[in-house]
């Protein structure tokens, strides 16, 4: 059950950071992310692992196998 497109879209939002500034924060292109979001694409793992750091959740969270953001007792 992965979730990742929806859950990219949501975490974006929250930010109020448009796509282009998700791309450029990860330093890819535009429409890489666009295909991210759109489900079109999955991200490999070292941008996946850059996307739970930079929202402050975990991978498992991203991928839908959790709907916890981030364990309790975590920073």
């Amino acid at each position: 059950m992965v979730k990742i497109a929806a859950r990219l879209q949501e975490l974006r939002k929250e930010k109020r950071f448009t796509q282009k500034d998700m791309a450029a924060q990860l330093g890819i292109k535009t429409r890489t992310y666009q295909y991210y979001e759109a489900d079109d694409h999955r991200p490999d793992y070292e941008t996946l692992i850059s996307l739970a750091e930079f929202f402050g959740v975990t991978t498992d969270y991203l991928l839908g196998y959790s709907d916890i953001r981030r364990p309790t007792g975590t920073g």
